[in-house]
């Protein structure tokens, strides 16, 4: 009798842990519009893994990408093959696009759709900042790019030898090419559309298991990017990078110029790490940093030697051309734009250079404070001085050593401070002032 009651509760929880199951059973959504690079990457796999935890019916991947890093491509279709919750890719809203890396995310889910008025390809490999390459080094990208190509689609059982041919020949589809061409498995004008024509079909996975997605009427729970995932994406686009990085080297240039001031050292050592650790993540050129710190020797130079804009205007080509080549990206999209270059680097150009020359001009004045103040000052001799006496200068009364006898009243001229003695002579008639005449 104890042992009938223990099998009931027993299998009173295992109910309970089915229907808990069940319950939860979601769809959840994430919307990626954003080139492909590592935080794209973390993205997606933080929410197969959450589905996976969450026991959801699927995870669906709505994509507008114009491509992106082929590393963090990889890793992408290695986590969504591996998934154990099926995905689903839907590139979306109309004029969308999954370019390059995206038309490889996109072969490799389990299921494949497109919005009207969308399309997808082109993924020829592209050379990192768009430089010549021999034949072979050509040949090896090409064929390593259209291999991982034939085995998505094979694996998924669709049109390899069209795929492949948006790798060879930089192929290109709308959604009704690539939906009768086999590319794709569905064209539908929503998600509640997708899975309704979805519903009960039976696909292969990639471990080669046959599935059936009963997804219709199911809810669409959003998964959203965690705060720290928004910064880094943000500060994933090249232009910012190269933004924080100018305004913390000339938040630095101004403490250089005015120590103590804190509060532009504070600001440029927290921009130059925010960049540092933006472009870390990005393919960058670091040989573009030195052209960067030349232009702002070449800024310093214009204001040392005075060469009338011939220096900044150097300074002014290195840092566009320095900004141009910091991220050595396959697309676009990922390099620094040609007017964000030139937006900041002429201002900061001029800002600098006349920093400097500001800085120059300070530095060979006259001091005017301290003893070193006192020197070519003139006064009056308030006793005589033979050699020794008192002198009245700038509002005080100082003792004075004098080369030749001074009588009382006389003007004097400090040439020396030496202690708390000045060193004076006579100030001669062509020395002294003029008097002011005015004038009827």
């Amino acid at each position: 009798m104890k042992n009938g009651l223990i099998s009931q509760v027993l299998a009173g929880l295992g109910v309970a842990c089915l229907l808990c199951s069940l319950a939860s059973a979601e769809v959840l959504k994430i919307v990626v519009n954003d080139t492909i690079q590592p935080i794209t990457a973390e993205y997606i796999a933080r929410a197969i893994d959450e589905a996976h935890r969450r026991n959801a019916h699927a995870v669906l991947i709505e994509l507008n990408t114009p491509g992106g890093l082929v590393d963090s491509t990889r890793d992408i279709i290695e986590k969504i093959t591996a998934s154990k919750v099926p995905v689903i890719l839907y590139v979306t809203p109309g004029g969308s696009r999954a370019g390059s890396a995206g038309f490889f995310i996109l072969e490799s889910a389990d299921i494949a759709a497109m919005a009207p008025g969308t399309n997808a390809g082109a993924a020829h490999p592209v050379v990192l900042g768009g430089g010549k390459i021999d034949d072979v080094m050509k040949a090896k990208m090409e064929n390593d790019a259209a291999a991982l190509m034939r085995s998505v689609a094979a694996k998924r059982g669709r049109n390899v030898e069209v795929a492949e041919s948006a790798v060879r020949a930089s192929k290109s589809f709308t959604e009704q090419e690539a939906l009768s061409q086999h590319l794709i498995d569905y064209v539908a004008t929503s998600e509640e559309d997708l899975f309704r024509q979805a519903e009960g079909k039976t696909f292969k996975r990639f471990n080669s298991e046959t599935t059936t997605l009963k997804l219709a009427g199911q809810p669409i729970v959003p998964f959203d990017m965690t705060l720290k995932e928004h910064i880094l994406a943000y500060l994933m686009n090249p232009n910012i990078a190269f933004l924080l990085l100018a305004i913390g080297a000339l938040s630095l240039y101004i403490e250089f110029n005015h120590p103590g001031a804190v509060i532009p050292g504070t600001v440029g050592v927290v921009f130059i790490l925010l960049a540092i650790f933006a472009l870390n993540l990005l393919p960058t050129r670091f040989a573009a940093l030195v052209l960067i710190l030349g232009a702002f020797a070449l800024f310093a130079a214009e204001a040392k030697f005075a060469t009338h804009g011939v220096l900044t205007i150097g300074g002014i080509a290195l840092i566009t051309l320095g900004a141009l080549l910091l991220v050595d990206a396959p697309i676009p999209e990922m390099r620094v734009h040609l007017w964000t270059a030139l937006g900041v680097s002429i201002p900061l150009g001029f800002i600098t250079a006349f920093l400097m020359s500001i800085a120059l001009k300070a530095r060979r004045n006259k001091v005017v404070t301290g003893a070193q103040g006192l020197v070519g000052e003139t006064g009056v001799a308030q006793t005589a001085l033979s050699p020794q006496g008192k002198v009245f200068v700038h509002g005080e009364l100082w003792d004075a050593v004098s080369s030749s006898d001074i009588p009382v009243g006389q003007l004097v001229v400090v040439r020396r401070v030496d202690g708390l003695t000045l060193q004076v002579d006579p100030l001669s008639v062509a020395q002294s002032p003029r008097p002011t005449v005015a004038a009827i």
